[in-house]
C-alpha cells in the first residue's frame, strides 16, 4: 500500500531523533542538537552514495532534521528541532485533505503509479477515499499531541508521541481495517469471471456478477429426465436473487471459484436433490445476458428415474413434468428465462434419450 510506503520512507528521521534524546540525557540539549544535525549529515550522504540517488521524501525529511537542529542551535532552544515531525506531518495532512476535498485526488495518483497497469474500480475508490478521512483525522489528531508536546512536555514525552504514538497509530489502524476486511471477505463468495470462450481471467464477488452484466460468470445447469421421456424441473427458491419462485431446470448454480465445471455440477446437485450424479453429458453451451448480469452457461443432461428428496434451504420443489406441460409454464409466466430459452433443447433431448 502507498501509505506504507510512505511510513518506511519516514523511519529515516526516527535515528537523529532517538540520538538527540539519548544525547541530551548525557550532555544536554545543545549537544544532543549538534550530534542530531551530524548524525543527519551523514545520513543524507550515506543514502545517497547506497541509492546512487534519493527519494525525494527521504531528502527532504533529512534537511529539514539539519535545518531545524541549526535554528534550534543558533537559538539556543530545542523546540524547533521537536517541531520538525509535525512539519513533515502537517504536510502529509496537506496531501490528504488536498485528495479529499478537490478533484485531483493525489493519493489515487500514487497509487497508480505504485501498482501500474491495476484497474481502481469505483467501490476501490469510495474505500480509500474512507480510508483517507479516517488518516485525516488521525493525522490531525496526532499533529495537536506533537505541537503541545514540543513546547510544553519533556523530552522523554515528546519523543515518545512524535515516533512511537505515531506509528502505533497508523499501524494499528491499517491493523484494524485488515482485520475488518478479512471478516467481511470471509463469508463473500466468489465466482470465476471468464471470457466467452470459458477462460478463466479473474474473479469477483457474487453480488458484483449479479449487478455487473459487463462481467461474465459461469452457470452449471443440469437437465434430467426419467426413462418415459419426462424431465424433472425445480421451483426455484423465493428467496433467490434471479428469478425466485419459477421452474427451472433440475440443477442450476454458480461454479466457485478454482472449482471445475464437472465438480459443480456434483457439488450442485448434491446440495440442491440430496442424491450423487453419476453419469452426466454437456449438450450445449451459451451465453446468457439478463438486465443487471451475464452468465456462461454450460448446459448439461442425465438419465435418472426416481424422484429425488430436495434440500428445502436450496428448492421449493421438484416434479417430472410431460415435455408438453412445459409451454402452459411459459405462457403463464411460471418459468424461468433459461427454461423457456432451452425448450428446444429439452425437445431434442426428449427425442434422443438413448444418447445420454
Amino acid at each position: 500500500m502507498q501509505q506504507l510506503g510512505v511510513l518506511k520512507k519516514m523511519l529515516p528521521g526516527l535515528l537523529p531523533i532517538l540520538i538527540f534524546i539519548i544525547a541530551d540525557e548525557i550532555w544536554g540539549t545543545k549537544i544532543g542538537l549538534i550530534i542530531a544535525v551530524i548524525i543527519g549529515i551523514i545520513q543524507l550522504f550515506y543514502f545517497a552514495f547506497k541509492e546512487k540517488r534519493l527519494e525525494k521524501f527521504v531528502l527532504f525529511d533529512t534537511l529539514l532534521i539539519i535545518a531545524m537542529g541549526s535554528i534550534s542551535i543558533l537559538l539556543d532552544n530545542d523546540v524547533f528541532f521537536k517541531l520538525k515531525p509535525a512539519i513533515i506531518e502537517l504536510i502529509m495532512i496537506s496531501v490528504l485533505a488536498f485528495s479529499l476535498f478537490s478533484k485531483h485526488n493525489l493519493m489515487l495518483n500514487m497509487s497508480k503509479r505504485y501498482m501500474k497497469g491495476v484497474e481502481i474500480n469505483e467501490a476501490q475508490n469510495q474505500m480509500m477515499q474512507k480510508s483517507i478521512r479516517n488518516l485525516l483525522i488521525i493525522l490531525a489528531f496526532h499533529l495537536l499531541l506533537t505541537i503541545y508536546a514540543s513546547i510544553w512536555m519533556s523530552t522523554e514525552a515528546w519523543a515518545f508521541i512524535s515516533t512511537a504514538l505515531f506509528y502505533i497509530l497508523i499501524l494499528g489502524y491499517f491493523g484494524f481495517e485488515f482485520l475488518l476486511r478479512y471478516i467481511k471477505n470471509k463469508n463473500i463468495e466468489y465466482l470465476p469471471i471468464v471470457d466467452q470462450e470459458g477462460k478463466v481471467i479473474g474473479k469477483a464477488s457474487r453480488e458484483e456478477c449479479h449487478r455487473n452484466p459487463k462481467l461474465i460468470y459461469p452457470v452449471v445447469r443440469l437437465h434430467i429426465l426419467n426413462s418415459k421421456g419426462e424431465i424433472l424441473l425445480q421451483r426455484r427458491n423465493i428467496k433467490s436473487d434471479i428469478e425466485p419462485g419459477k421452474w427451472d431446470a433440475a440443477v442450476a448454480g454458480h461454479v466457485h471459484f478454482g472449482e471445475d465445471i464437472e465438480t459443480a455440477v456434483r457439488r450442485e446437485c448434491k446440495e440442491e436433490l440430496n442424491f450423487d450424479i453419476k453419469g452426466f453429458q454437456l449438450v450445449n453451451k451459451r451465453l446468457f445476458k439478463a438486465k443487471s448480469s451475464t452468465a456462461l452457461m454450460f448446459i448439461f443432461a442425465s438419465i435418472y428415474n426416481e424422484t429425488p428428496r430436495i434440500n428445502t434451504q436450496e428448492v421449493e420443489e421438484v416434479a417430472f413434468f410431460k415435455i408438453e406441460e412445459i409451454k402452459p409454464l411459459i405462457t403463464n409466466g411460471k418459468a424461468s428465462k433459461g427454461l423457456e430459452e432451452e425448450y428446444g433443447l429439452v425437445l431434442t433431448l426428449r427425442n434422443n434419450l438413448n444418447t445420454l
